[in-house]
């Protein structure tokens, strides 16, 4: 079965520019004035409504809606943006079909619930073409905080303590700021480079200096910078690709799914990009459904995506796997790789079949299928790489290899916070970043109210 030289049919140029255009353009296109007005008055404006309750961040929804109705951009865009600086973002992103959406009054089987994410992206769009002067500065506290990370938490978290008076440095890996937001959304998500926009946004409040690549233990350690400034945080994210853990995963032509969606996000001619005939994925959660549905959107005539429990327990949204058949995709449930062959100038993916046993846990039945693919993509997850971290004077607690923080996201070290993916109480989402920022932010501007000149 084995060939020592395989030539797996990866080439760029599968679709026609045109065509690799027309499919990466916004995947919901903003609402027009007419149609947001329309919107916005489906809304019941309820007293203690559970959109706010189910919104991460907190925002006012109804308040923000209400603002819509009377045409005061400005002030509905205010209202998300106080409790969500990348509320433009989390409008493009966020699964609101489980979060507000899916709590909204109105969403029962027989109607439909607002649109509270397009009315969001409506309310806040203007903001990123006009500018306005939304947030100051408080005078200086003569504070210093180190971030790092120039994610959607460490963006958050800087923002709101440069609000509060302290001048923050963001250190940060990668040649732009964003984070994951930058480089691992879906390119259709986030179109005319959104993100840089919005980043531009936050940014022009001042007090916030942002030094691109530089990295956490390799440039400075987590010692030097506790010397150096009053508080740090930590949005560092999940800097490393979980292995899948079979035979021949390191032959060419398997690929972190999280890498080439970056590289897609930077490509300025996406149908340069190469791309399999047959793509096979393995994953459950949002990065494999992006990386699968942007790879027929590429040309790839064939793409499986095996995960190894059933629909309800995949990671991704119903929206997103309904996405996903609507693009093309073939989604196998219940089976998990064991090996790969390289047979006839294609990859042999071997896997077996998975069930759950008497006590409701994974099991593999015995039963094993091949697929063929010029790529694989392993989609299974990030972890937190450590050894960052090594050197601090007293060791930073994780557990289940992530750090641990109190509902305030402090750390166990003194005056270090963290929030976003490497946390505990992560969940991959942009929203929750931003959420963790903003506290932590909180929790060190108190820290230094209660510590003093």
């Amino acid at each position: 079965m084995t060939n020592n030289n395989p030539t797996p049919d990866i080439r760029p140029n599968r679709l026609s520019k045109s065509e690799i255009d027309a499919n990466f353009c916004d995947l919901h296109p903003p609402l027009s004035r007419s149609a947001a007005l329309v919107a916005a008055d489906r809304c019941y404006f309820c007293y203690d409504a559970p959109c706010t309750t189910a919104c991460p961040t907190g925002i006012d929804i109804p308040a923000f809606i209400q603002k819509i109705r009377s045409d005061n951009l400005r002030g509905s865009a205010y209202t998300i943006l106080r409790e969500n600086i990348m509320g433009g973002m989390c409008a493009r992103v966020c699964p609101t079909e489980v979060l507000c959406e899916a709590a909204c009054v109105r969403n029962t089987h027989e109607n439909k619930p607002v649109d509270i994410g397009l009315l969001q992206r409506y309310a806040t769009d203007h903001v990123y073409a006009e500018r306005p002067a939304l947030f100051t500065r408080a005078a200086s506290s003569g504070k210093r905080v180190a971030v790092i990370g120039a994610g959607p938490a460490g963006l958050s978290c800087a923002h709101r303590l440069t609000m509060l008076g302290h001048h923050v440095v963001v250190f940060e890996r990668a040649p732009k700021a964003g984070g994951l937001n930058e480089y691992g959304i879906a390119a259709y998500k986030t179109v005319d480079d959104f993100v840089q926009q919005e980043i531009d946004f936050i940014l022009s409040i001042g007090g916030i200096e942002v030094r691109n690549e530089v990295e956490l233990g390799v440039d400075f350690s987590l010692d030097e910078l506790g010397d150096e400034y009053d508080a740090v945080f930590l949005g560092i994210g999940l800097g490393a690709v979980n292995a899948l853990g079979i035979d021949n995963e390191d032959i060419p032509g398997i690929e972190s799914a999280i890498d080439y969606i970056a590289d897609l996000r930077q490509a300025k001619d996406k149908s340069k990009l190469p791309v399999g005939k047959r793509v096979v994925v393995v994953g459950g959660g949002m990065t494999a459904i992006d990386i699968a549905v942007q790879s027929k959107r590429l040309g790839a005539e064939q793409v499986d995506l095996v995960y190894r429990r059933g629909a309800e327990q995949m990671g991704a949204s119903r929206f997103e796997q309904d996405l996903a058949y609507t693009n093309g995709v073939n989604i196998r449930h219940w089976a998990t790789p064991l090996k790969v062959h390289a047979c006839d100038n294609l990859y042999a993916i071997e896997f077996e079949e998975t069930a759950l046993d008497a006590s409701g846990h994974l099991t593999t039945t015995g039963d094993t299928f091949v697929l063929t693919a010029d790529k694989l993509f392993k989609a299974i997850g990030q972890r937190l790489v450590e050894d960052v971290l090594v050197g601090t004077t007293t060791s930073i607690q994780t557990a289940r290899g992530k750090i641990v923080v109190d509902e305030a996201q402090k750390t166990s070290l003194d005056k270090v916070w963290a929030g976003g993916d490497c946390v505990t109480c992560g969940d991959d989402l942009t929203v929750t970043a931003v959420q963790h920022g903003k506290v932590a932010a909180i929790a060190i501007d108190r820290s230094f109210e209660s510590r003093g000149p």
